[in-house]
Parts: C-alpha cells; structure tokens; sequence
C-alpha cells in the first residue's frame, strides 16, 4: 500500500476511535447518572468500533491506530523507524480530531481541558497491565499466524480490561491525549496524562522484551537449551 494512504488509515482510523471514546462516554451521560451504566455504554461503543477499525484498516496500515503498538512493532523491526514515526504523529494528531469531532457532534466547545484527576499508584499499574495485555495479544497472534482473529482479540481485551484494570483501560497514548481535551467522563487531566503514558510505554516495552527472549531461546540449538 502506499504510504499516504497508509498514514491517511492511521490519523482516520484513531479519529474514529476517540471519537467513540469520547462520544459514547457523552451518550452515556445524557442516558444515565447511573456511573456503571455509563462506563458499560463506554465500553460497548469503543469495543464494537475497535473490532470494525481492526477488521478493514488491517489489510491497509495494520492497523495499529496506537502509539504503543506502533512503537512495539518498530522494536521488532515490523516497520521502519521513520515510517512509525509518521504515524505516531498521525495519530496523535488523530486523536485531537477524534474529540473535537464528539464535542462538536454534542454541542460543546471543539477542545476543553479536563480536570479529572485519574493518577494512583493502582491506576499506573492498571495502565501497565492493560497495555501489556493488548500488546501480548497481538504479539502472540501474529507469532501464531492467527492475525485474522484479532477484530475479536483485541476488542475483548480492550472490553474486559474496562472492568477489571482500575484505570479502565486506556491502553493507547493518542488516546489519552484526546481524552485530556474533553472535560467530560471519559477525560483524564493534564497533570496525570503522562503518567498514564508512561505506564502504557512501559508495558509495551515489557512484552517487547519478553517476546524477544523467548525468540532468541526457541531459536537456540536443542543442545545448547537442554544445557541451560
């Protein structure tokens, strides 16, 4: 695929993700002042759109429509470095309209800046956990050859980390970028934005590792595994 429409993939494919985050977690609100409720429509709305993005966009940019995965997958050597570089940005960038677009679809202002404070040492660990876990799943599909299943790994993942992290699963740095500019429930504030990103860089990097020692040890020579 050429590479325009490759990074176009990206910046749309992370637009129309936050744009559910965002606009499923404004939806919520105005059904329900029940906070489960909301959180439940939240997570429906994100993981039927997920598993969508996932299905059409693998074929044209791999759909990574994340920071993390991208990064993770240029750790691997699955993309060149300057190539992941352009969609990083592409998809931050992404994520900025992907709010904008659910804040002018609810009548309110194109950006706000949240002052939902999100950070505890329980939610960093969340965060680490939630992003680890997506990022193994997709590590472990592509090693399986099972790619073709992950418009179902990765939005069941995604769905089931809403309920048992503490953070409730961002899992996704262009994400939480468009989240810290809607003042709304799915908004996380400035001051602990980064932290969220740091874990979610961290737990990417994990996996990374993990998957790179165990390639290395399944690659050893059996005589030289039977003595370690």
């Amino acid at each position: 695929m050429p590479i325009a429409l490759r990074l176009s993939s990206e910046f749309l494919g992370t637009a129309v993700l936050v744009m559910a985050v965002v606009g499923s977690g404004l939806m919520g609100e105005q059904l329900s002042r029940d906070q489960g409720v909301v959180i439940l429509i939240n997570q429906i709305a994100t993981m039927m759109a997920l598993g969508v993005l996932v299905a059409l966009l693998m074929p044209i940019s791999g759909a990574h429509i994340n920071p993390a995965v991208t990064l993770a997958m240029a750790a691997r050597r699955s993309i060149p470095p300057r190539e992941a570089a352009l969609y990083v940005v592409l998809q931050l960038l992404g994520g900025v309209l992907g709010t904008v677009l659910a804040h002018l679809m609810f009548g309110l202002p194109p950006l706000q800046i949240s002052d939902n404070a999100r950070i505890t040492p329980g939610s960093f660990l969340g965060e680490l956990i939630a992003t680890a876990g997506l990022l193994a799943v997709i590590v472990m599909a592509l090693a399986q050859k099972r790619a073709h299943l992950l418009a179902l790994l990765v939005p069941a993942w995604i769905g089931a980390a809403f309920f048992f992290t503490s953070s409730t699963s961002f899992a996704n740095p262009a994400v939480t970028v468009g989240r810290v500019l809607t003042d709304s429930f799915t908004g996380i504030d400035a001051a602990s934005a980064p932290w969220f990103i740091l874990a979610q860089l961290i737990g990417a990097a994990l996996v990374v590792l993990i998957a790179g020692a165990s390639s290395s040890m399944s690659h050893q020579p059996t005589s030289e595994k039977e003595a370690a």
